[in-house]
């Protein structure tokens, strides 16, 4: 009876879907007309506009259209532009006398390279030309430094792909839980640890990346100390980077970032 009867929604979904993907369809298609033609309209008074300015040529076939950046407000990815906020204010704070970084945001390690020396490690190099930044390649499950010898570490956004060969990486279930080993075998005795990682209900949307609790990544870290934990919720409405956030907030999440700083204590 449960087989049929999910037969029988997906059935309906299918419909409901066939039959709104027109609509939808229709729709896209009419706002792509009429900023078209706002475009060319746009184009002719602008043209109009400059017939007395010889600084540059206007022509229609260099024409460029940029059709849907006029909103009210710049849009961003929160979880990029407030974890690394996060992140780049306790280096500022912290100081190291060099940072490692695996596999973050490289607008974030390039930014940051201005004050502080960066190594930067990706299983995928970025070929940066910078001065005080390397990058080099590493594998996140087998890292290229001696134990106990990184006092200064971030890998924001990263563990939770790992293992699901988005990125070529080898398919494996537990390849975050070995990232993190190796995280915490290359640190040193009260080392800092930047750790980011998207939290909510525990779930693998695959093969893009895994959703942790809040109690997961604390006992993945249970020998080191939480020094602070920040969120970025999913809703923009309760605030953007919420500093000194609770476990019961992250775990009131759907696709929430956790922001977790870490310091490696004596055993």
């Amino acid at each position: 009876m449960n087989l049929y009867g999910g037969i029988y929604d997906r059935c309906i979904l299918k419909k409901r879907i066939s039959q709104i993907y027109p609509i939808v369809l229709m729709y896209n298609c009419l706002k792509q007309m009429i900023l078209t033609k706002k475009f060319k309209r746009e184009f002719s008074i602008f043209k109009h506009m400059s017939s007395h300015n010889s600084r540059f040529s206007i022509e229609w076939n260099d024409r460029y259209p940029c059709l849907n950046d006029a909103t009210t407000n710049t849009g961003f990815d929160r979880h990029y532009i407030f974890h690394t906020a996060w992140a780049a204010r306790i280096l500022a704070q912290t100081k190291p006398f060099e940072h490692i970084d695996i596999s973050s945001s490289l607008y974030f390690v390039s930014l940051v390279s201005a004050f502080i020396k960066i190594k930067f490690y990706d299983y995928r190099p970025a070929n940066l030309n910078l001065t005080n930044l390397e990058s080099e390649h590493a594998d996140l499950t087998s890292l290229p430094f001696r134990d106990a010898s990184v006092s200064s570490l971030s890998c924001m956004h990263v563990v939770e792909h790992i293992g699901l060969g988005r990125y070529g990486d080898p398919m494996d279930p537990d390849g975050d839980i070995k990232a993190i080993r190796e995280i915490k075998r290359v640190l040193s005795h009260e080392a800092d640890l930047l750790f980011v990682v998207p939290i909510g209900r525990p779930r693998i949307q695959f093969n893009a990346h895994r959703i942790y609790a809040y109690k997961q990544i604390v006992d993945f870290f249970r020998d080191f100390e939480l020094k602070h934990f920040a969120l970025i919720p999913d809703n923009p409405e309760d605030g953007g980077l919420i500093l000194n956030a609770t476990e019961q907030m992250a775990d009131e999440q759907s696709y929430g970032c956790g922001c977790f700083w870490f310091e490696k204590v004596a055993k």
